[in-house]
């Protein structure tokens, strides 16, 4: 048998990547996102002026791959999915922060308002 695990890089489709940062965070049972010596990364939002993005990823290899330039001082960080959905996402809204959502090498992907977030998850474990 095989242990090696194979990790299917992300797709150029943003809505896939956010269908499989949900899918893959329910089996994984944890989000990753990157901190460093300042704190949690925050990116400028590409589509709202004035707004900052915290990045969120669905595997730990996902974030390692920013852990360069402005963020080579940052490590992976791995937050439950429970505490994910029931803290940092109405502590996000709260602090008028949206989510990045496994962001490809371009830092291109969804930025979602965090509460959108926690709706696709509730839809997601509803089923």
């Amino acid at each position: 048998m095989n242990d090696i695990i194979t990790i299917d890089p992300l797709s150029d489709d943003p809505a896939e990547n956010l269908d499989r940062f949900i899918v893959e965070a329910m089996e994984l049972g944890c989000v990753w996102g990157l901190e460093g010596p300042d704190g949690w990364a925050l990116s400028a939002s590409e589509a709202h002026n004035d707004v900052d993005v915290m990045p969120f990823w669905s595997q730990e290899s996902f974030a390692q791959a920013h852990c360069q330039d402005d963020w080579k001082d940052y490590k992976p960080v791995a937050v439950e999915l429970v505490e994910f959905l029931e803290d940092w996402l109405p502590g996000l809204h709260e602090d008028v922060l949206l989510v990045g959502i496994n962001w490809n090498d371009a830092l291109e992907g969804e930025e979602l308002e965090p509460l959108d977030l926690l709706e696709e998850f509730e839809a997601e474990m509803g089923e």
